[in-house]
């Protein structure tokens, strides 16, 4: 399974524009973190790309059935496999890799940083600054679906200090943000 294949995929299970961007956003912050680690960074893009690939079409059974089609029908490796369980707590899946709690961890950030974008009156996330971010997240009331107790055990269990892991999620996406359409 490379980048192609997973995206191929994601877009074909995956009908929103809205989970799409959240699971390219995952990607950029999954490829940052493998270039901080040292680590394949197709690999952590792959599971990024292809952790929620399933929620639409079958969202009782995610992210098992997820996992089950991907062990059936393509040749991802048993890693990705098991980060994409693990980083459903309700599963649970022990997150015993670097790279499950890595996506773990990634997973939910990312939603607060789009939902801190989509309030900008440009939309912009390139224009979210962490100070605003880190307000935002301690305002349980905005994106209130956004599991901050996962944050913060994503960033502990990676070891990594919240305002540092914040930072780098944030950069990563918007790195990755396209650029603006002409008004």
């Amino acid at each position: 399974m490379n980048r192609d294949q997973a995206y191929a995929l994601m877009l074909e299970h995956t009908p929103s524009g809205s989970l799409r961007r959240h699971m390219l956003n995952v990607e950029a912050a999954m490829r940052v973190y493998a270039r901080h680690w040292g680590e394949d960074e197709d690999l952590y893009a792959v599971a990024g790309l292809l952790h929620d690939f399933d929620y639409e079409l079958h969202p009782e059974e995610h992210p098992t059935w997820g996992v089950a089609f991907l062990r059936e029908h393509t040749d991802t490796p048993p890693e990705v496999l098991d980060a994409i369980m693990g980083h459903a707590a309700f599963t649970g899946t022990p997150r015993e890799s670097r790279l499950s709690r890595t996506l773990f961890a990634v997973d939910e950030l990312t939603g607060l940083v789009q939902a801190a974008a989509l309030v900008r009156p440009d939309r912009d996330v390139r224009q979210v600054e962490l100070p605003s971010l880190k307000k935002r997240f301690k305002n349980r009331a905005f994106a209130a679906g956004v599991n901050r107790d996962e944050v913060e055990q994503g960033a502990r269990e990676l070891g990594v200090p919240l305002d540092e892991h914040m930072a780098r999620v944030l950069r990563a996406m918007q790195d990755a943000a396209p650029a603006p359409e002409p008004a």
